[in-house]
């Protein structure tokens, strides 16, 4: 029987001196209490261990029993009284266990443990290892930075629930898991923040050290893909809950303002192999940018904010962050890097960020990721809200501010819709330029002229693809439209009429060359398909077609047909405000001759 053999080891040991037991004791023992436990002899394997008689055996050798006593809790899952045995035979051995010996065993059944049962042993464990780490004099920092540290790399894996059902429902037992490491850190945080009320001067900075570390690593995970907005109908939202209590300890360790405000605070340990430092790096970024959004956006830690920074100091702050998440794919993460740019945006008055900020390197490649979500991301919500923050950031800027954004991207976005709608802005601020009484520089005279050279050009002359630059090419003539409309030749505000002939053969005498070049090319295509069409009446081909440079998918006769002549209705477009604009030109070039 399991426990006479257990029984027989025991009498065997207590008659040994601690020095002399011997490696096969230790063998010896571990098989008999796995086999107590397995065979449903827990309450005696438990008699045995609060036995004041085995301390001394128990202090050396109970740590072996962690990983069979572990299974077995799982195991009487549906057995109470064998199961509440085992949890107390855990709770013993973290009492009377050799403190060392102990940690090393709870942190490497943490380590073997995967998939499901990684949160469920991890929050078996956390109260034993607590127990133990309180315990320790030698190395405490290392132990408790080692845990947690291990603890992480164990959830790390894990996919973080996203949705409320998913919240809810917590499947894995991550979200609470994460505010039970939280609990498990707390006595940590209590005896640094102890000793820094107990002298100015604390110079013990390995616990904090490892405290930061840990908050770093859970603002990447889960935080940073966490969904994090308030949702209806989930009283006390997990992981609000875990970001609440991450900004405390850094507030109450004093580095939550230093990790917001001084920039590489993100502390890093010099590495020799630099794909260890890059990663690292990365990692203290997603971190810090996270960290950013939680205060900026969901406001956690508001209360410790200092209220002395300008708006546009804190939107310097945050570019950085901001840049870092508009790189990221995933929606979640995404999303939060345009919140927290909106955020710092809204924050501002219309036309009262300066240009200079522009010679910041994070401040043309924001918009630039703008750009690229807004044109790239296949979610139409990202991609509306991208171009309205665009709008936003670019109304922030001064003038010249203005000026210089719209030259970068026009020559950067390589998309016609995007430079369509920036040629839209450059009308917009040439109006406010002509109606207000300002003396606005920028959008009038020799600075307009330039930008217009930018504009009112084809990317290729006459052989421009008229079909797929539609957007840019339209914008553009109404630019032309107004300006020819508003600026009369002899005011000549805007400078336009200085270069008028430069436009005519620059960019009006090419685009009438292509759409008559394209107008005939489809044309042609939609006489042919008829024809084709007539002599297979019969059947019904499916066939493909190229427009824009792109094969289409497989169609049908009728379809290719519609898409044609979709196509020469915005040729028709196109040059009916063309014509528009030769008219006026030639009208008013007339009348000033005449009048002359």
């Amino acid at each position: 029987m399991a426990v006479d053999e257990l029984q027989a080891i025991i009498q065997r040991c207590q008659i040994l001196e601690e020095a002399d037991f011997k490696g096969e004791d230790f063998n010896l023992f571990q098989v008999a209490g796995q086999k107590c436990l397995e065979d449903g002899y827990a309450a005696q394997l438990l008699e045995v261990i609060q036995n004041e008689k085995n301390k001394v055996i128990i202090k050396n050798m109970g740590w072996n029993l962690i990983s069979p006593l572990v299974r077995c809790i799982f195991m009487y899952k549906q057995e109470a009284d064998k199961r509440e045995h085992c949890l107390r035979i855990l709770d013993q051995l973290a009492q009377l266990c050799n403190p060392k010996e102990l940690f090393l065993g709870l942190l490497e059944q943490i380590e073997q443990t995967s998939g499901e049962q990684v949160c469920q042993t991890v929050m078996l464990l956390l109260q034993p290892l607590q127990t133990v780490l309180l315990k320790l004099q030698n190395k405490k920092a290392y132990s408790v930075g080692l845990s947690l540290a291990v603890i992480m790399n164990q959830l790390t894996p894990l996919p973080v629930p996203y949705t409320k059902q998913q919240i809810q429902e917590d499947k894995l037992g991550l979200c609470q898991c994460c505010n039970a490491v939280v609990d498990f850190a707390k006595p940590f945080v209590n005896e640094v923040v102890k000793n820094m009320e107990k002298s100015s001067e604390y110079n013990d900075m390995e616990l904090k050290e490892e405290l930061i570390k840990f908050c770093m690593k859970s603002l990447k995970y889960p935080l940073l893909t966490a969904q994090l907005e308030q949702l209806e109908g989930i009283e006390e939202h997990p992981f609000r809950r875990f970001a609440t209590e991450i900004i405390d300890i850094l507030w109450n360790i004093r580095e939550l303002i230093p990790l917001v405000f001084v920039p590489n605070k993100g502390k890093s340990l010099p590495w020799e192999n630099q794909e260890f430092a890059d990663i690292e790096r990365k990692n203290s970024t997603d971190s810090l940018a996270c960290l950013s959004y939680l205060m900026f956006v969901q406001h956690f830690g508001v209360e410790c904010f200092p209220v002395v920074f300008s708006p546009s100091y804190l939107l310097l702050c945050n570019m950085t962050h901001i840049e870092v998440l508009l790189e990221r794919t995933e929606e979640s993460v995404l999303s939060k890097g345009l919140d927290l740019f909106e955020s710092c945006l809204l924050r501002m008055e219309d036309n009262s960020l300066l240009h200079p900020y522009l010679e910041f390197r994070v401040f043309i490649n924001v918009p630039q990721n703008l750009v690229k979500i807004m044109t790239l991301c296949p979610m139409e919500n990202m991609r509306k809200k991208s171009l309205n923050i665009l709008q936003l950031f670019i109304d922030k800027f001064d003038t010249e501010g203005k000026y210089t954004l719209f030259r970068c991207l026009l020559k950067t976005s390589n998309h016609a819709g995007v430079e369509g709608y920036i040629i839209k802005n450059i009308k917009d601020q040439i109006h406010l330029a002509l109606t207000k009484e300002s003396d606005n520089i920028w959008f009038t005279g020799h600075h307009l002229i330039s930008i217009l050279d930018l504009v009112l050009s084809l990317p290729e002359g006459a052989e421009t693809d008229l079909l797929q630059n539609s957007d840019r090419i339209m914008a553009s003539l109404n630019l032309l439209r107004y300006l020819v409309i508003k600026d009369c030749e002899s005011d000549n505000q805007t400078g336009v009429w200085t270069t008028v002939d430069k436009i005519k053969q620059d960019f009006l005498k090419p685009l009438r060359v292509g759409l008559n070049m394209s107008k005939a090319h489809y044309e042609a295509e939609i006489k042919n398909k008829k024809e084709n069409r007539k002599e297979a009446h019969s059947s019904n081909p499916v066939c493909s077609v190229t427009v824009s440079g792109e094969k289409m998918p497989a169609m049908t006769t009728g379809m290719q047909l519609q898409v044609l002549h979709s196509a020469l209705f915005t040729f028709d477009l196109i040059e009916s405000v063309l014509a528009r604009v030769e008219e006026l030109i030639e009208g008013k070039t007339k009348a000033v001759m005449e009048e002359n």
